[in-house]
């Protein structure tokens, strides 16, 4: 029988460590923290899905914690925010963009993804 070697061992459990690091999803919000939402925005927030209009909270509770925050310059008087959100491995992002603390741009380097705005 062939011996694997440490170093094997320690790979396999390195990559088993990223995919399963990647597949968890902990509880993003509480029922009793999105109760107040209309109910169309509550449905989207369960199925991790977003729509124009979202406020930052409500886009937390689709898609979780943003991997960067960034205060954008602002314009006409209107605030703005840009939060990215990476792939696992950081090569592919998607940008959200908030005018006003509402949900206005969203632009993605993702496969399947769709560039929208209002």
């Amino acid at each position: 029988m062939k011996r694997v070697s440490t170093r094997t061992v320690w790979l396999f459990l390195f990559v088993m460590a990223v995919f399963l690091g990647g597949c968890a999803s902990p509880a993003r919000y509480s029922n009793a923290e999105i109760k107040d939402y209309p109910p169309e925005v509550q449905k989207n927030i369960a199925k991790g899905e977003i729509m124009p209009g979202m406020t930052p909270q409500m886009l937390r509770y689709s898609l979780g914690s943003p991997d960067e925050v960034k205060p954008l310059a602002p314009i006409n008087g209107m605030q703005r925010e840009e939060w990215v959100y990476s792939s696992a491995l950081g090569t592919l992002k998607t940008r959200f963009t908030f005018i006003d603390g509402k949900l206005f741009f969203v632009v993605s380097s993702e496969p399947g993804r769709v560039t929208i705005g209002q």
